[in-house]
């Protein structure tokens, strides 16, 4: 006669206090580098509000001891005197204007740039090309008194025209560099099948070239447009007429006339800063990929 017998139910092997195969551990120097990050995010945030909150209270002689983030006194009457003061629509306007344009020329000029030593051979091509990168060894500080002797000749001092011409070729070098590295990973198997098909080469680079670098071209127009918005030097050095400033300078000489007004002088400063938050996160998503990926979808 055969017994039957029920098998008692599994027990546990696993000892108390271990956790099951599928709950991840935090290690620590994922909390070490998750520390580390937000200590270097507050770092850089806390000034920045604080400037908001400073420039949202009434004017002071001195500034808030101890500082807070969050204004006492809520009043915006610092950013209707600095919109409704010292030129401060122009200066802003001036800046925009040098921006866009010069964004625009040095996408277009590197992109062609870049196209050409990514997919062309021709006499000196290395040689030129590390002529071009040697460029960016050199301090802008160095060539600040060649520069304005230049500038002098072709008479593009006091002129916005002549602040885009200067700020375009000092960013080209680095977006050729920049945009050389996605062209050369565009597969020559699709340029030699759109070759086939009959196609120009500038077809091709308008159609193959230029869309799969949208990272890269996303970032060197992110770069040339905050290189040419926040850049103080060379425009100090060449712009003399009050009309032509841009809103680096405008700031600094609304600083200097109301040196006292903390709250006036960091409105203007936070006027200055939005345009560069709504660049950056437009194209923050391309902006990370083509930085750190640098592949071809």
């Amino acid at each position: 006669m055969t017994t039957l017998t029920q098998s008692e139910p599994s027990r546990s092997t696993s000892a108390p206090g271990e956790h099951g195969p599928n709950r991840r551990q935090i290690k620590p120097l994922t909390v070490l580098r998750f520390f580390l990050v937000l200590v270097g995010a507050c770092v850089m945030v806390l000034p920045f509000l604080m400037m908001v909150s400073t420039s949202l209270e009434p004017n002071t002689a001195t500034l808030p001891t101890p500082p807070h983030i969050f204004p006492l006194n809520f009043t915006t009457e610092n950013y209707s005197e600095a919109l409704g003061s010292s030129n401060f629509g122009l200066y802003f306007l001036n800046s925009l204007y040098v921006a866009v344009l010069t964004t625009f020329f040095v996408v277009l000029i590197s992109s062609l740039t870049a196209f050409a030593f990514a997919r062309f051979d021709f006499r000196f091509k290395n040689v030129l090309f590390g002529l071009l990168l040697a460029g960016l060894m050199i301090p802008g500080i160095v060539l600040i008194v060649p520069q304005f002797v230049l500038a002098k000749t072709l008479g593009m001092t006091d002129s916005l025209n002549g602040l885009v011409f200067f700020y375009t070729a000092g960013q080209i070098a680095f977006t050729t560099f920049l945009l050389r590295g996605f062209f050369e990973r565009v597969p020559k198997e699709l340029d030699e099948a759109m070759t086939v098909d009959g196609t120009t080469v500038f077809t091709r680079f308008i159609r193959l070239y230029l869309p799969l670098a949208r990272p890269a071209l996303a970032t060197a127009a992110v770069f040339a447009f905050l290189g040419a918005w926040d850049e103080f030097v060379w425009a100090l050095t060449v712009i003399s007429d009050a009309d032509k400033r841009t809103l680096p300078l405008g700031i600094a000489a609304f600083q200097g006339e109301h040196g006292s007004a903390w709250g006036l002088v960091f409105a203007g400063s936070t006027l200055a800063v939005i345009p560069v938050i709504i660049v950056y996160v437009a194209g923050q998503k391309h902006l990370i990929s083509g930085i750190t990926a640098g592949a071809v979808k």
